[in-house]
Parts: C-alpha cells; structure tokens; sequence
C-alpha cells in the first residue's frame, strides 16, 4: 500500500506530515536526494536526471505511486517525465496543482475552459528554477484568466532552512518580500511554492501583511492526494512498510530532519 514522497532535501516533511495526518492507514516512503540538494540552483536537464532517479528508487521500494513534494522538480522535471520517462502502471503527481486548484476556486479534475476568478494579483515566492521554469504561470492559465503574477526567486531561503538557521532565513524572506512588493504593491494572494516555505510562513504573512491570503501546499496536497486514492485505489504499491531513505549522510539528515520537524526521525541510506 505504500506511497512515494519526493523531495530534494527536508522541504517535502511538511507535505509528508499532512498527507500521514490525512491517510494515517497509508504507508509512506519519503526520500531526500540530500547529496544534490538544493535543487533550486540547478539546470532543468540535471534536475530531471536527478528526480527520474530518486523516483525509480521509490519504485523499488513498491511505490507504483510518487508525489513529488519538490516544486522544483513539479516544475523543472513532472511534465517530461510524464511524457517519456513514466511507465502506464506507474503515477508520478506533482505539488503545483492542487494549490492552483484552490487559488482558482476549482473542483479536483475540473477541465472546463479558463475563466475569470476573484484573485487579480498574485505574488509568487519560489526558487529560482521554479521562478524560471514559468510551471506556475502555465497551469494557472488553463485554469483562469486575467491573473496577473508577480514571481520572486528566493535564492537562499532553502540552504538556510536545511543549515537550521533560522534567523538567517527569517531575514532573507522578509528581504524577498520587500523586493516583491517593489514590483506588486498590493498582492491578493501570495503562493508559497515551495514545500520548505511553510516553515516560514507566518515571516511571509507578517512581511505580506494580514489583507494577503497565503497559500501553503501541505493540506491542499493531503486532500488532493486522499481524493485520487479514492477513485484510483490500484495505484496503492505493493510497499508495506514506512520509512525515511535519503541520499545523503543518514546520521546528518537525520539530526536536520528532527530539528526541522521538532519530532524524531530516523533516516537510512538509500
């Protein structure tokens, strides 16, 4: 019955917690390709390479199911590997749609044409390849209309949150949201794109001010996630058993993950 969860580094934890909370009965297996992370920084070629290889190591770990809970890869990597790298009896979902699905006001699967919605002005906060990528801005518009969105690249947001410096983050985040309002003044709506960011998110609303709605992914995902295995129960894996695999050294990610989750977690090597 196992699942997949995908991540660069620690990031896609915040994802695991709520899609555990809303499936407690599924087993999930959460991989971070530590060794390469951030992958914020890097190529689309090399992201995709990356993420195809940590995604057949999940299959292994029978996981016919891989969410990836790494906007950077969602968007630098998901629609390539749907396209030639991802076998029929296997799904690989990404972690953009369900929160554009909730900024538009859509049903999960609702294809009608894009239409005009109640948000105007959106404030993307996301990494650089996701920035470049331009993944967000391409699904919101088979969705809606007349969006206007406004991207920040956070350039060293992540690698502070996985150093566990706090401080240092809390700095750069307020930093990026001053240069994001140099450029949109007044955001609606602000998209936290990356699964790292929730951590983070009362500096981003409190930098954005209380008349900005956040949006974080880590429940929007959970409940998407819940609505596909109901209708699609096959691709539960033949996985059985939960565990945390990473790339990296397992005793330091291990000590990372337990700080940045405040709870013991035990990683294994790969």
């Amino acid at each position: 019955m196992a699942v997949g969860i995908f991540d660069s580094g620690l990031g896609g934890l915040t994802v695991l917690e709520a899609v555990q909370a809303r499936l407690p009965e599924v087993p999930f297996v959460y991989m971070a390709d530590s060794a390469h992370a951030p992958y914020g920084v890097r190529d689309a070629d090399d992201i995709f390479r990356l993420t195809c290889a940590a995604v057949e190591r999940l299959w292994d770990e029978g996981c016919d199911l891989v969410i990836l809970a790494c906007n950077t890869a969602s968007a630098a990597a998901l629609r390539r590997m749907q396209e030639s790298f991802v076998p029929t009896d296997k799904r690989v979902l990404g972690v953009f749609v369900p929160m554009i699905e909730a900024l538009t006001e859509r049903q999960w699967g609702d294809n009608s044409p894009p239409r005009e919605v109640a948000v105007k002005h959106v404030a993307l906060f996301a990494t650089p390849a996701t920035v470049s990528s331009r993944a967000f801005q391409r699904e919101l518009a088979f969705r809606a209309i007349g969006v206007d969105v406004e991207a920040q690249a956070c350039g060293g947001v992540v690698d502070a949150i996985e150093e566990g410096d706090m401080i240092l983050a809390e700095a750069l985040v307020r930093s990026h949201v001053e240069a994001l309002k140099r450029k949109m003044p007044e955001p609606q709506a602000a998209v936290l794109g990356c699964t790292h960011y929730p951590l983070m998110e009362e500096v981003f609303q409190a930098a954005l001010g209380a008349g900005v709605k956040v949006f974080s992914q880590a429940s929007l995902v959970a409940e998407s996630l819940a609505d596909y295995l109901t209708r699609h129960p096959g691709m539960l894996g033949q996985g059985t058993e939960a565990k945390y695999i990473t790339t990296g050294d397992p005793r330091r990610v291990s000590d990372r993950a337990t700080q940045f989750m405040r709870r013991q977690i035990s990683f294994e090597a790969a």
